[in-house]
Formats: structure tokens, sequence, C-alpha cells
């Protein structure tokens, strides 16, 4: 068993181009199975200039989109550098912050 905690804690890279996208901010839960359904991450500066987007805003990272959970990454797979529709709907992958 893992803490939230210690998942914050981890960079997440993306296995796609190996770039750091950050750490974990937040976690979408199911709450009818108790399931994590995807892990959030906090954007500012890098990761939004690659989406091409500069308001602050969140990348929601599918669970399925988990490669490995290591000592100190999270892997993750983005295809396409962050193509949304390859994922899930885009209007659920990237959010404004509110």
């Amino acid at each position: 068993m893992i803490k939230i905690s210690e998942l914050s804690s981890k960079d997440i890279v993306n296995m796609e181009n190996g770039k750091r996208l950050g750490h974990l901010n937040d976690l979408d839960i199911n709450l009818e199975t108790g399931k994590i359904e995807a892990i959030i991450i906090a954007s500012s500066g890098k990761v939004m200039q690659l989406l091409g987007q500069r308001d602050h805003q969140e990348v929601i990272i599918p669970w399925k989109n988990i490669l490995k959970i290591g000592s100190d990454v999270i892997l993750v797979e983005l295809p396409d550098r962050y193509n949304v529709a390859k994922l899930q709907e885009p209007s659920t992958m990237v959010r404004k912050k509110s």
C-alpha cells in the first residue's frame, strides 16, 4: 500500500519523450468503487507551454496511462505530445483551475 504523501513527492515523467511533468497535486477518486480514476498535476509554466496554453490549469492523467510507480518517479504515457483525444474526452483532460 502507498500513501498519497508518498505519491506526491515523486516526479512524474512522460515515457513518450522523457520529460518531467511535475508532481502529483490531486487524485480523482470514483466514490462508488473507491478506485483512483486519474492523477492530477497542477500545471504552471513548462507543462502548459507544451500544451500551448498560458493559464494556470491542471493536467489530468487517467490511471490507465500510468505505466509504473517507482521509488522516485511515476512513469506515465502521454502519446503525441498530449494528444488528449487519444486518452479520453478533451474537456476532462485539461481544466482551468478555479
